[in-house]
């Protein structure tokens, strides 16, 4: 059985105009466990930070030899430990910079964040970060009472509306994300990518078709 490693370092790493390109997702599944409404049949995955107390989503450095939608892909791999079917639309793009002075994204400690959803439908017992990060299932008013960050609730806003507009059917998670299971999906590297009617694996498209959302960088 082949070991899972995650990517560390930087040589690979994305900028653009000083930004430190980010990729990550929102993880979620839904439960038939309440009929109250949407919200309440969510559950989304948020991991503890190294030498932290807080939970974020899993999110990391988007590297010159993947698309953005495989960054944020393995991202979720590496923090959560987690495979699944991944929208290719982005839920936005923030521009925030760390609170913390060791995460500085770049000199200027900016970073350009792009952000997807993910249903889960592997929950590894293993994974590449296990040692340093512990995984939470939350619902959505403790997601949102634990985002420390304001770019993290407005994505978490935005993911809610997204799955709210699909009007989602709640089914049993597959096992494991199975070709006959993600038919009008594609395979990526570490998860299958829903697929939209354009193709979002360039940063130039995503740029001009996704509004920055610019969190104050001071």
């Amino acid at each position: 059985m082949s070991v899972l490693l995650a990517r560390t370092g930087r040589d690979r790493q994305r900028y653009e105009n000083n930004f430190r390109l980010v990729s990550g997702c929102i993880p979620y599944r839904l439960t038939k466990d309440d009929d109250e409404g949407l919200c309440h049949r969510i559950k989304v995955l948020m991991v503890s930070s190294p030498n932290r107390s807080d939970l974020v989503f899993p999110k990391g450095g988007w590297e010159d030899d993947e698309t953005v939608v495989e960054a944020a892909c393995r991202e979720a791999l590496e923090e959560a430990g987690v495979r699944g079917i991944l929208r290719e639309v982005p839920l936005g793009v923030w521009e925030f910079r760390s609170k913390s002075r060791e995460d500085l994204c770049s000199l200027e400690g900016g970073c350009r964040g792009y952000m997807f959803a993910l249903e889960v439908t592997e929950e590894l017992e293993t994974w590449p970060e296990q040692e340093n990060r512990e995984r939470k299932w939350l619902n959505i008013q403790e997601a949102f009472q634990l985002c420390r960050y304001g770019w993290m609730r407005e994505a978490l806003e935005e993911f809610l509306r997204v799955l709210a507009d699909e009007k989602l059917e709640v089914e049993e998670p597959p096992t494991m994300a199975a070709p006959d299971v993600v038919a009008d999906c594609q395979r990526s590297a570490h998860c299958y990518v829903k697929r939209s009617s354009h193709a979002w694996s360039a940063i130039s498209s995503l740029s001009w078709l996704i509004p920055v959302k610019r969190l104050s960088l001071s």
